[in-house]
């Protein structure tokens, strides 16, 4: 005699505990290397980040002022918001590229750019379907993934999460994956069980990434101000950048990995192997041409660029940064 078909279990039967679980095993299939819940609170270091503004280090970002008050408590982006779920995604953990090894006539380009890919439109679609998974567990809930452009503080939620802890340099550390990784969120109005803070760090007295900035960025540990940051005048700054600055900035002509390349967790075995399986093909964007874009058109650029990173900063941005590098690899 035939046995009856199994049925499973109706999503919204499972418990907060099983559905975390089913939850964790997903992510992980969609390529996150990590996932914590932190309750949604009022982060504690949201006075800081008031005070980082009023110093002035947030330079030309004024978005940080213009939405501060939805910066205080994750319901300034979804509403009745209970739970964040914090994720670490890994991007090429490339080995460090000395100038000697460039091509004739290139600039260095952060690696979480270098795959060609805008970040956003590689993780949106994995953290709508976690919130459709949530959804369908809680079909009355509400879920909103986020990466980096809502006003949340990611790293604060992520450590609170578990994730890591923030270093020296102000981004966030783990032991296995060092700091080559992007934070996204998804925010709900469920209630989920909370995992342990990291409130440790493991930096110690190292302070190879605050002696390494190329231009001095650091105030001190864990405050940096953006306005001499590589990364930020590359990329954020519109406009003319100090002269005084251009030295420093050397053969960056889209962001800068200097501070997490001198970090001894970015130095681990497990960087390293994942690096050797990377081919040149997979990382088109590790060096970007010079002299060549300072002949692209507004069309031209768009449709090489439109889907990547580097058209945050626009022609006019990058045919900036490529002049000043060219200027710094005169000899």
């Amino acid at each position: 005699m035939p046995m009856p078909p199994t049925t499973e279990p109706e999503p919204n039967a499972l418990s907060s505990e099983a559905f975390l679980r089913y939850l964790r095993q997903q992510a992980s299939e969609l390529g996150f290397a990590k996932l914590g819940v932190a309750p949604a609170i009022e982060i504690s270091g949201f006075s800081n980040l008031v005070k980082w503004i009023d110093l002035g280090y947030a330079g030309q970002m004024t978005y940080f002022a213009d939405r501060l008050g939805a910066y205080r408590h994750p319901s300034g982006v979804l509403e009745g918001c209970k739970s964040v779920i914090a994720l670490a995604y890994p991007y090429p953990a490339t080995p460090a590229i000395d100038r000697a090894e460039m091509p004739n006539g290139t600039g260095k380009v952060a690696r979480y750019a270098s795959t060609g890919d805008d970040y956003h439109d590689v993780l949106h679609p994995k953290l709508k379907m976690l919130c459709n998974t949530l959804r369908n567990w809680k079909p009355e809930s509400k879920a909103r993934g986020v990466v980096d452009t809502a006003p949340i503080m990611e790293r604060q939620f992520a450590e609170l999460a578990g994730i890591g802890w923030r270093g020296k340099n102000t981004l966030l550390l783990d032991k296995e994956l060092g700091s080559y990784f992007f934070i996204a969120c998804v925010l709900t109005d469920v209630e989920l069980p909370a995992d342990s803070p990291h409130h440790a760090s493991h930096c110690g007295t190292c302070t190879a990434c605050l002696d390494a900035c190329p231009t001095a960025a650091f105030v001190k540990p864990g405050i940096l101000d953006a306005t001499r940051c590589i990364s930020y005048l590359t990329i954020e700054h519109r406009g003319a950048i100090d002269e005084t600055l251009h030295e420093g900035i050397g053969d960056w002509v889209f962001g800068c990995d200097v501070c997490q390349e001198v970090c001894p967790w970015n130095r681990k075995p497990t960087q390293k192997n994942n690096s050797e399986n990377l081919s040149q093909s997979e990382t088109p964007l590790r060096t970007f041409p010079l002299e060549s874009v300072n002949e692209e058109s507004e069309e031209s650029f768009r449709r090489k660029y439109r889907k990547t990173a580097l058209w945050r900063t626009r022609l006019a941005g990058i045919q900036r940064n490529a002049k000043i590098v060219i200027r710094n690899q005169k000899p």
